[in-house]
C-alpha cells in the first residue's frame, strides 16, 4: 500500500543518516569525558547539526513529489484540461501521483458530461424563448403597430396623430429589438447557412449597435460538426459582447482559420486588456463550452495590448491556404 511504502521510505532515509552518524562515532578518534569537555561538546553538537541537515536534505529530496502534488492540488482547474504530474517509478509516491492523475481524468470526464447536459438544456431553453419572442411577443407588437397606424390614419386631430405616429416608432423599435434578441438567442443563420455566415452576421450586428470596427478573416471549406460550430459561435458571441461592454476598444480582429488538423477562432481588440482581473461567469462559460468539444481556450493580454481570446478546436480535415477568404467591415 502507498502509506506503508511511504513509511518505509522515510524510515530508510532516517536509517541512512543515523547509520552514518553511528559509523562516525565508532571509527572517529573521539571520546566523551565526564564531565563533558567543551571541545567534546562542540564536536557532538557539530555532528548533530550535520546529521539534522543531512536528514532534512534527504527528506526534501524524497518527498519532493508530494510537494509538487500539493501545489498542483491547490491550483488545478478542471476547466483547463491536461494538467497532469509526471510520474516515474512504481510504488509509494509514484502510486499516489498516478491516483491523482486518474482522479483528474475522471473529474474532467464527469465535468464534460455534466457540461454537455447543461449546455444542451440551455440551448433548448434559448430556442424556446426565441420562439416565444418571435411568435407571441413579435406578433403582438406587430398587431399593436397596425392598430396604431389605423388609429393615426383615422384621427382628425393633428396633435393626436403625431402622438400616434411617435407611438408607432416606439413600437417599431421595440419590435426590432425583440427580433434582435430572438436572433441572438437562436441564430437561425447558423443552422441555415453555416458558421462563416453566422459569424459575419454577428460581426455586422455588433458593429452596427456598438460602433466597433470589426475586421474579419475567415477560411472557407471548413468541415465542422454542428456542436463544434455552435461552440465556436457562442464563444465569438460572448467575446464580442465582453469587448463591447468592458474593453473600451475601438477595433476588433475576428478570425477563423484552419491550422493543420485544428480550427482556431481568435478575437483580439485594442482595449485595456485583461490584466489581473478575475475570470467572470462569461469566461467560465466559454471554458465549459470548450471542454465540451475537447477544445483549448486561452484568454489573456494581446502582444500589442488589448485582450486576446483563442479557441483551438479539432477539425474534420486540414484547410489549404488557397481556400482562405479575407474580408472586413467597419
Amino acid at each position: 500500500m502507498p502509506a506503508v511504502a511511504l513509511f518505509w521510505r522515510i524510515f530508510g532515509l532516517n536509517a541512512v543518516v543515523l547509520g552514518a552518524a553511528t559509523a562516525l562515532l565508532l571509527w572517529a578518534p573521539v571520546t566523551v569525558s565526564v564531565p563533558v569537555l567543551f571541545t567534546e561538546a562542540s564536536v557532538l553538537i557539530g555532528g548533530l547539526a550535520v546529521m539534522l541537515v543531512a536528514n532534512a536534505v534527504l527528506l526534501r529530496v524524497g518527498l519532493a513529489p508530494l510537494a509538487r502534488l500539493n501545489r498542483r492540488m491547490s491550483t488545478v482547474d478542471v476547466l483547463r484540461p491536461g494538467q497532469r504530474l509526471p510520474v516515474q517509478g512504481h510504488g509509494g509516491v509514484p502510486d499516489v501521483l498516478r491516483a491523482f492523475n486518474a482522479m483528474l481524468d475522471r473529474l474532467e470526464q464527469e465535468r464534460a458530461t455534466s457540461a454537455a447536459r447543461a449546455l444542451s438544456a440551455q440551448e433548448s431553453e434559448r430556442r424556446r424563448i426565441a420562439r416565444e419572442l418571435h411568435d407571441e411577443v413579435g406578433q403582438t407588437l406587430t398587431a399593436v403597430l397596425m392598430d396604431l397606424k389605423r388609429a393615426a390614419d383615422r384621427s382628425p386631430d393633428p396633435g393626436l396623430r403625431n402622438e400616434l405616429v411617435q407611438a408607432q416608432e416606439t413600437t417599431r423599435a421595440s419590435l426590432d429589438e425583440v427580433r434582435r434578441l430572438a436572433h441572438r438567442l437562436r441564430p437561425g443563420v447558423l443552422e441555415d447557412l453555416g458558421l462563416t455566415s453566422a459569424l459575419t452576421a454577428l460581426a455586422v450586428e455588433v458593429s452596427d449597435h456598438t460602433g466597433l470596427e470589426i475586421q474579419r478573416r475567415f477560411d472557407s471549406g471548413l468541415e465542422l460538426d454542428e456542436q463544434t460550430e455552435l461552440v465556436l459561435y457562442r464563444v465569438a458571441q460572448e467575446s464580442l459582447t465582453n469587448v463591447a461592454r468592458h474593453a473600451g476598444a475601438s477595433k476588433v480582429a475576428l478570425s477563423l482559420t484552419g491550422e493543420g488538423s485544428a480550427v482556431v477562432l481568435r478575437i483580439e481588440d485594442d482595449g485595456r486588456g485583461v490584466g489581473l482581473a478575475h475570470e467572470g461567469a462569461g469566461i467560465r462559460g466559454m471554458r465549459e463550452r470548450a471542454l465540451l468539444i475537447g477544445a483549448m481556450l486561452e484568454v489573456g493580454d494581446g502582444p500589442h495590448g488589448g485582450t486576446h481570446v483563442s479557441l483551438t478546436a479539432p477539425a474534420a480535415r486540414p484547410v489549404a491556404l488557397s481556400e482562405r477568404a479575407d474580408s472586413s467591415d467597419s
